[in-house]
């Protein structure tokens, strides 16, 4: 079975997923919609692929999934649309900004008993996906402890701000769901801390550059996450995993893996510097298992359950920053 895709939105994260469909086997594309008409000009010439109306894709016969990368405003009412009209649907984080609305969309997913994976990439990183295995293989025994540092070489836009929902729901989300990946079970309690210290500017809309936040499991098992907007090195992304027979780590990928030696010592190539860039492979591994679920009509890797408990978790941080305390998940009522 090939998979026909349409995709919704032509900006830069609609053409990062167009170029994995197109190099994914089993799937093709067909249609590209965006209301910018040269960005979609754009995706269609380099892919032979149609130019419709969201509405029209809806009603196309000759799509079967659509990959929704339009903004976090649209992506629920999208989801929903599109879990009516009978298409499988793979939508980027997150699902909304306001978790009633999430569980709502999520009733209509499972009313219409429709496909939806939700885009958590980082899960589809080689090397995390290879730490992965080997915790799942038992190499480590079992897991206690996770570590994780996220950190950009910089902010994005003030315009981007404004509407990204905050640093937690923005990127520690994807920390959130990288934490429940290696810890094997549910969050009971988050506890952070949030501040502004790399440009004031980011403070005035509302929102932090620098944030630490520590998760822990009924079982006692913890994570740690450390985020900032400010990396003078690059793009850093490092995951350690403690366990009880030993520990396994993630590191950082260069833009070439060498390492120089002469009289002035040791010396490595930079980090790379663009998330598009650092998870390239993982973008694609991501489509390949929503179409690898889609044709096998398997579950998916990641759940419109993932991703509503990640978006829990980033409005429990924020309340533990704002009431400066631990807040239990059950305050949420979000169950496993």
């Amino acid at each position: 079975m090939t998979v026909r895709f349409a995709i919704l939105g032509a900006g830069r994260i609609g053409q990062v997923h167009a170029r994995a469909v197109a190099s994914t086997e089993g799937a093709s594309l067909v249609a590209i919609a965006d209301p910018m008409a040269a960005a979609a000009q754009k995706v269609a010439a380099n892919y032979g692929c149609d130019i419709r109306t969201i509405d029209a894709i809806a009603a196309s016969d000759d799509v079967d999934a659509v990959a929704i990368c339009t903004p976090t405003d649209t992506h629920a009412t999208l989801i929903e649309q599109f879990a009516r009209a009978g298409k499988a649907v793979f939508c980027e984080k997150p699902i909304d900004l306001d978790l009633e609305r999430v569980k709502e969309c999520l009733k209509t997913v499972s009313e219409e008993n429709a496909t939806l994976m939700v885009g958590f990439n980082r899960r589809f990183d080689p090397d995390f996906m290879a730490l992965k295995k080997a915790i799942d293989d038992g190499k480590i025994g079992d897991v206690e402890m996770v570590t994780i540092s996220s950190r950009d070489p910089g902010a994005p836009p003030a315009e981007y701000i404004k509407v990204s929902g905050g640093i937690f729901r923005d990127m520690t989300i994807h920390d959130f769901d990288v934490a429940r990946w290696l810890l094997g079970e549910e969050i009971a309690t988050v506890q952070a801390a949030a501040s502004v210290l790399t440009d004031p500017e980011i403070g005035k809309l509302g929102d932090y550059d620098s944030v630490n936040v520590i998760l822990t499991t009924e079982s006692g098992k913890q994570c740690t996450i450390t985020n900032s907007r400010r990396a003078t090195y690059g793009y850093d992304q490092r995951i350690e995993v403690l366990g009880s027979k030993g520990s396994i780590a993630a590191e950082n990928m260069r833009e070439a893996n060498i390492v120089l030696a002469d009289a002035n010592g040791f010396h490595q190539p930079p980090l790379l510097d663009f998330f598009m860039t650092r998870y390239i492979a993982a973008y694609a591994n991501e489509i390949a298992g929503f179409v690898a679920a889609v044709s096998g009509k398997t579950a998916t890797p990641t759940t419109g359950h993932d991703g509503m408990v990640a978006l829990a978790l980033a409005d429990a941080a924020l309340l533990s920053v704002a009431e400066q305390r631990v807040v239990n998940m059950s305050e949420l009522m979000v169950s496993p």
